[in-house]
């Protein structure tokens, strides 16, 4: 039994080679890097979000650091596959969420349990904490909106002299 060369690999005989440029320059064809969240992502997502509300006010930790914290869940976002969620807290009248991140990491493992018994899922999410930084930055635009340069760039301006309505 003979073995035969395998044929070449490359442009196929006759093909022009612009072709060949185009192909190898095309777009790779993998997931898009940011797509919308889905129906069913949002769904799981608000309902984590009403969980885990719902334990921050009852309040039933070991954690010391936990007890008498008043953590707000502002929003959850899911993977797609639904493993992993990421809940950005924030805390009432004060901006120091930042001191109860690690706490927040310890009990995690909590939260997960507490999730799967709340919630019929096939899997219970893995929780990470995130501080929510939205107001921070909503109460920085609105005082850079009330400031007196920009507010006298905002008011209408005086018509020019001369000009008249038609």
């Amino acid at each position: 039994m003979s073995k035969q060369p395998l044929p070449k690999s490359g442009p196929k005989p006759g093909a022009r080679p612009e072709q060949a440029k185009r192909k190898a320059m095309s777009k790779p064809r993998g997931k898009p890097s940011a797509k919308a969240p889905t129906q069913r992502q949002l769904r799981v997502s608000e309902e984590i979000r009403h969980v885990l509300s719902t334990l921050f006010f009852r309040g039933e930790f070991r954690d010391p650091d936990l007890t008498d914290a008043k953590i707000t869940v502002t929003e959850v976002r899911i993977s797609p596959d639904l493993k992993n969620a990421t809940a950005f807290v924030a805390r009432l009248g004060r901006s120091d969420i930042d001191a109860l991140l690690p706490a927040l990491k310890r009990a995690a493992p909590y939260f997960r349990v507490q999730l799967a018994h709340e919630m019929r899922l096939r899997v219970a999410p893995q929780v990470s904490f995130q501080p929510d930084t939205t107001l921070d930055y909503a109460m920085h635009v609105d005082s850079l909106l009330r400031a007196p340069e920009v507010a006298r760039d905002l008011a209408a301006p005086a018509p020019p002299p001369g000009d008249t309505d038609r």
